[in-house]
């Protein structure tokens, strides 16, 4: 029983060091990317570092966690972790723009298998009212990560240098396979195993064409450009395969059954609703805080920390009250607290403090603690170990696609929005314009039409702003902030109807008893 314990602590360790090197990664890089850019080049492809990562991370995510159910926890999760090592060490290494592109690809399929793989394994080693503290203690190293990422980045850039972003990964790596390895035990298979490799090719298929739609669309090309109409008509081709193929084969990736059940459909919807709420607007924070308020771009940074650690501290807070108020009713405070979060964003006027915002960021963050970590659970007390693993990764997989489609969606509305204000108010101040300021006239007047964005961008640069002329800048900067304001104000009141939306599915679940200690026993079996 000493021994069971021991090697339960071990592979909890190994757990949080994976899981915390795995979601650094994603905030040091961007602190590094100045300089990548300016050794390599390729400023033009620079957010393809990003977009290769989140392309494969996202698209392997349901594929891990029935390969996890057929052929064992730690196989899987040691390949993951192999194969996220293994892409550290090349994009260490790369001597163009385009290798280390590919080279973020790699990486992107171990990190999609390392961050469920945790949490399924965490649903294995521990029963309903433990799993809820232990997930939100993960919850909150996932957290912790967006903490120290930047600052973490920033001091590994300015000592060492940027490779050392990506190699820093292997000894930390290294340390949770021993650990992992040591102390997870192999699941004997018995009997043939059957992959199901056409639902992995078309639900791949299907996934990346729709994250690359929604990525490039309204941005790179037009909604209406054959571009993005292929992309989405290609994404709908392969998903309408993956649904015949599921329908058909003996162990599907996916199961369509699951979606009968109400339970997963319901929480799986709260969480992809969750996520295009937050996502979307937390990307317009930063905006706000530079271009209204007047705050540096490192001092923005900043402004994410207290809703962190509000999310950590109910994240943790939460795991230990949901067993005396249920999971319907936290869930149903935390998607309200998100609400009320979001409302108060959308007060913020062009006189509002940096402090006034940060305790704003502080109501949301407070409010996705209580949520994030409790939909994982909720989903595997309700279905059997057979198939925790699928289920597991369907809540990372549905809020992950939220968030694309959230920054997407509410990047739209932020653009229409700011097309409509800027041409009633600041067309008819470029008319005006004497003649020798004609030619920036035509240039705000084109940027009015296909990126609004791009025009508030100079309030964001002293050198943009120095190259108008003052009494030009004295005319058009009070109409820009204005109507920034006035654009994020509809923003976040369609980040709002989302949360409601999720609020509304909350109160449409039924009771989940979350397993107690006593019954623990067979739990311990997968440590």
């Amino acid at each position: 029983m000493q021994e069971q314990q021991e090697k339960r602590g071990l592979l909890i360790v190994g757990l949080l060091v994976a899981m915390l090197f795995a979601s650094l990664d994603n905030t040091i890089v961007g602190t590094a990317m100045p300089r990548i850019v300016g050794e390599l080049g390729g400023l033009g492809v620079m957010t393809w570092l990003t977009t290769a990562y989140m392309l494969t991370s996202t698209a392997v995510v349901p594929i891990t966690g029935k390969l996890a159910d057929l052929i064992g926890r730690k196989v899987v999760y040691v390949t993951g972790l192999i194969l996220f090592m293994a892409g550290s060490v090349l994009c260490g290494a790369p001597q163009t723009m385009n290798q280390l592109i590919v080279f973020r690809a790699i990486q992107g399929i171990g990190g999609g298998i390392m961050m469920p793989m945790a949490m399924i394994i965490v649903g294995d080693l521990f029963t309903g009212e433990q799993r809820a503290k232990w997930q939100g203690v993960f919850g909150a190293v996932f957290g912790l990560s967006s903490i120290l990422g930047p600052q973490v980045g920033g001091w590994i850039v300015d000592t060492l240098n940027w490779r050392w972003v990506f190699y820093i990964n292997l000894p930390v790596g290294i340390l949770a396979v021993i650990l992992i390895a040591l102390a997870l035990k192999s699941q004997r298979i018995s009997g043939p195993v059957n992959i199901d490799i056409w639902g992995m090719f078309t639900m791949t298929g299907g996934v990346v064409s729709l994250l690359l739609a929604l990525t490039f669309g309204g941005k790179d090309f037009p909604w209406t450009s054959w571009q993005i109409l292929s992309l989405f008509g290609l994404s709908a081709a392969f998903l309408t395969a993956f649904v015949i193929v599921e329908s058909r084969t003996a162990e599907p990736i996916l199961p369509l059954h699951l979606f009968r059940n109400k339970t997963f459909s319901l929480l799986n919807g709260i969480g992809f609703l969750m996520s295009v709420g937050m996502f979307g607007a937390i990307m317009f924070v930063p905006l706000f805080m530079q271009g209204i308020v007047g705050i540096s771009p490192s001092e923005s940074g900043t402004i994410m920390v207290p809703m962190m650690l509000a999310m950590m501290l109910t994240s943790i807070a939460g795991g230990r009250i949901v067993k005396k108020i249920g999971v319907r009713t936290q869930m149903l405070i935390g998607m309200i607290t998100m609400a009320a979060g979001f409302w108060l964003l959308s007060t913020m006027v062009v006189t509002t403090s940096k402090w006034e915002a940060m305790s704003y960021m502080i109501v949301l963050g407070l409010g996705i603690g209580l949520v994030m970590p409790l939909i994982t659970i909720a989903l595997q007390e309700s279905f059997p170990k057979s198939e925790r693993g699928v289920v597991t990764s369907s809540s990372q997989f549905f809020r992950q696609i939220g968030g694309t489609f959230g920054m997407t969606v509410l990047g739209a509305v932020m653009n229409h929005r700011s097309t409509a204000l800027l041409t009633h108010d600041l067309m008819p101040r470029l008319e005006k314009l004497p003649q020798q300021a004609h030619g920036m006239a035509e240039q705000f007047s084109a940027m009015i039409q296909t990126n609004p964005q791009g025009l508030y961008s100079m309030l964001l640069s002293p050198e943009a702003l120095a190259s108008i002329p003052a009494g030009i800048r004295q005319t058009l900067l009070p109409i820009l902030k204005t109507d920034m304001v006035a654009s994020l104000h509809e923003v976040y009141l369609v980040g709002l109807v989302f949360i409601l939306a999720g609020a509304v599915l909350a109160m449409m679940l039924g009771k989940i008893k979350l397993s107690p200690p006593e019954q623990k026993a067979s739990a311990q079996k997968a440590a």
